[in-house]
C-alpha cells in the first residue's frame, strides 16, 4: 500500500515560485468567550501541496479554516495567503472555499449553477467545470434539487475548481459520501490539483484516506499545533519498534517514546494481536536505530493516531512547515511612506 502521495507541486511544465507560501501563520491565536480555540499556532505551507488537515472534533480545524478564509478574524499573531491579508482582494481571489454542507441554490439547473460561477468569478474556466460535471453523468438541464448526495458534490467542485483557485479549503467534502463515489471523487481532486498547480488544504476525518491523497500534513489539537510538514519527511523522523516483552525499554534512548501500546494504529498491518494493528512503540528518532528489534516507518495512520492519543508529546514541525521571520510579515503590513 502506498502511503505517501504521489502528488507533487504543480504539473509538468509548471513550477510554482521557489519558497512561495500558499499559507504562512506566526503567533496565529483565536480567542472566544469560551477560551481558545487556537492559540501560539505558527507554520507555512508551501504552494502546490495537497495537505491534509486533522485533529479530532473541537481541535480548532474549522477556526483555522474560518480564518484563512477571513470569516473570522483573529485575536493574536499575523497570517498570510500568497503574502496578502486575508479578506484582501489578492487573497479573495486566489481562493476557494468548499463546505462540509455545500451550499447550492436547489432551484437552479446545474448549467444555470455554473452560469452563476461564470458570472461571479473573473477567471473562471467554464471547461474544467462541465469536465468535472460531465465526467459523473451528471445531466446539465438537472435541477440541483433532484441530485443525489455525490452528484452534489461534484457540482460543488465543479464550481471550485472553475474558479481557478490557487488556494482550494475543503472541509469534510465527502463525509457523506459512500466510499466509491469518495475514491472517485478524490481522484479528480488531486488530478485537477496537479494539473493546475492548486494548493488544497482539507479537512477529514478519514485518516485511512488521506494518505492516498496527502502530501503535506498539518494535525491540530487542543487548539495547538501538533505536527506539520511533508508526509514523507514526517514518517522518516519516527520508526515502530517492535517492544521488548511488550513494554519500552531502557535501549530505547535516545529516541522519544511517542506511543507504547499493544496496537499502534487501528488499521495498520496485523501484528501479534491480530487485527488490531501492529504491535510495538512508536518513536521520534533521535540517532540511528541501535535497538536490536526490527524497526519499520509508521504508516501515516498510525503516526497521526498516535499524536493525537499522546497529548504531552512535544509538537514536531519540520523544516519545510516552519515560518519565516515574524518581522517579515510585519514588514510588509506597514502601510508605504509616501514623501514628498
Amino acid at each position: 500500500m502506498n502511503h505517501s502521495a504521489t502528488h507533487h507541486p504543480g504539473p509538468a511544465g509548471y513550477a510554482h515560485p521557489a519558497g512561495t507560501s500558499a499559507i504562512e501563520a506566526h503567533g496565529l491565536g483565536k480567542k472566544y468567550r469560551r477560551g481558545w480555540a487556537l492559540r501560539e499556532v505558527s507554520f507555512r505551507l508551501p504552494a502546490g501541496r495537497v495537505c491534509g488537515l486533522v485533529g479530532p472534533n473541537g481541535a480548532g480545524k474549522s477556526t483555522l479554516m474560518s480564518l484563512v478564509t477571513h470569516m473570522i478574524q483573529p485575536t493574536t499573531g499575523a497570517l498570510r495567503v500568497f503574502g496578502e491579508a486575508p479578506g484582501s482582494q489578492g487573497a479573495v481571489r486566489r481562493t476557494a472555499f468548499l463546505s462540509q454542507e455545500k451550499p447550492l441554490f436547489r432551484r437552479f439547473t446545474v448549467a444555470e449553477t455554473l452560469r452563476l460561477g461564470r458570472e461571479l468569478n473573473p477567471r473562471w474556466d467554464q471547461g474544467v467545470a462541465e469536465g468535472i460535471v460531465s465526467a459523473g453523468q451528471v445531466p446539465l438541464t438537472a435541477r440541483i434539487g433532484t441530485l443525489s448526495g455525490g452528484q452534489r458534490t461534484r457540482v460543488a467542485f465543479a464550481l471550485a475548481f472553475g474558479k481557478r483557485p490557487d488556494l482550494l479549503i475543503l472541509d469534510e467534502p465527502m463525509s457523506d459520501l459512500d466510499p466509491l463515489v469518495r475514491r472517485e471523487l478524490m481522484e479528480t481532486l488531486t488530478a485537477e490539483a496537479a494539473q493546475h498547480g492548486t494548493t488544497v488544504l482539507v479537512s477529514s476525518h478519514m485518516l485511512a484516506e488521506l494518505q492516498y491523497i496527502c502530501d503535506y500534513l498539518l494535525v491540530v489539537a487542543n487548539g495547538g499545533l501538533r505536527l506539520a510538514g511533508e508526509v514523507d519527511e514526517l514518517r522518516a523522523a519516527h520508526a515502530l519498534l517492535a517492544a521488548p516483552d511488550g513494554g519500552p525499554s531502557p535501549h530505547l534512548a535516545p529516541h522519544r517514546v511517542i506511543e507504547s501500546r499493544g496496537a499502534v494504529g487501528a488499521r495498520g498491518a496485523v501484528g501479534a494481536r491480530g487485527e488490531e494493528g501492529r504491535t510495538g512503540v512508536l518513536v521520534r528518532l533521535g540517532g540511528p536505530v541501535e535497538y536490536g528489534a526490527p524497526a519499520a516507518p509508521p504508516t501515516l495512520e498510525e503516526l497521526l493516531l498516535g499524536y493525537l492519543r499522546s497529548p504531552d508529546v512535544p509538537a514536531l514541525i519540520a523544516p519545510s512547515a516552519q515560518p519565516g521571520d515574524i518581522h517579515d510579515i510585519l514588514t510588509r503590513d506597514q502601510p508605504e511612506t509616501v514623501t514628498a
